[in-house]
């Protein structure tokens, strides 16, 4: 199959598959596109490290025009509250802006930390068993149960802080964004139904500002790593799949916990080591 320097078009799939089925459920989407660049081989190489980095960023643009379409309705409502038609609209708006600042701020003073320390595959292996720990023993004592609660109409500047405080630690690669902000939303109050959805929207706000930030300092990059056409191919598998995952999601935390997801970040974490442990990636 053609490729685009260390990029294939089966490769550029692959990521797109794996980025829109796993950005918004809270098993990490960066841990499994490291993992995945470890198990291909792509973007190892020192001079292809940048790019490869930028593409799994770039290609979130899928899963973020996934959120755009799916939640349409909503971001019309937000944009009536900026202009000062819609009082709910203003309140949800003030409060996803106010949830992304902690993680912004610490992500751009930590940023070459974070890169640096976090971004291997055994610090990923322990935020996935460590995450699916806690998600089972939440689950266990009902903390992550479908309920009733506050909806996004009546969210306090307070609760979105607090959400946004729990975001930050998803900037540990495998801790998973949208598992500590719907466990930070749930903590804090919310519906299951409230914390996802402001989950999605958050998310769709950070992701933005990610994707944007890595474009314009490593765009440049991957172009001339990968050419256009196999990132482009990678954004339309990534939107097709946030699509499926995102639907799928919002049906089945209506009527189960997260509990499975505790057992998946588990599982995954055992198969990743053994498979690191033995040299196969």
């Amino acid at each position: 199959m053609a490729t685009a320097g260390g990029l294939s078009l089966l490769d550029a799939i692959l990521f797109g598959l794996v980025e829109g089925f796993t950005e918004y459920l809270p098993i990490s989407s960066t841990g499994h596109l490291l993992v995945l660049a470890r198990i291909l081989d792509v973007g190892q190489a020192p001079h292809e490290e940048d790019a490869i980095k930028a593409y799994g960023i770039a290609i979130q643009s899928g899963a973020i025009l996934a959120v755009l379409g799916l939640y349409r309705h909503r971001f019309a409502t937000m944009i009536e509250g900026a202009t000062g038609r819609s009082e709910s609209g203003r309140r949800v708006l003030v409060a996803v802006l106010l949830a992304f600042v902690p993680a912004a701020v610490v992500g751009l003073i930590g940023e070459r930390v974070i890169k640096d320390a976090l971004f291997g595959v055994w610090p990923v292996v322990v935020a996935w068993a460590v995450g699916g720990v806690l998600v089972i023993v939440f689950s266990r004592h009902g903390v992550l149960a479908p309920r009733d609660g506050l909806t996004l109409d009546v969210i306090t500047p307070r609760h979105a802080l607090l959400i946004g405080l729990a975001q930050v630690l998803a900037l540990w690669p495998g801790t998973s964004r949208s598992l500590a902000t719907i466990v930070g939303a749930l903590l804090v109050g919310l519906s299951m139904h409230a914390a996802v959805e402001f989950s999605f929207l958050l998310g769709f706000v950070t992701l933005s500002a990610a994707t944007g930030y890595e474009i314009v300092r490593h765009g440049q990059t991957m172009l001339d790593a990968f050419g256009w056409f196999t990132p482009l191919v990678g954004l339309l598998a990534a939107y097709v799949a946030a699509v499926v995952s995102i639907k799928w999601m919002i049906g089945y935390l209506e009527h189960h916990d997260l509990a499975i997801f505790g057992w998946y970040r588990i599982g995954v974490a055992a198969v990743v080591a053994l498979l690191v442990a033995r040299g196969v990636i």
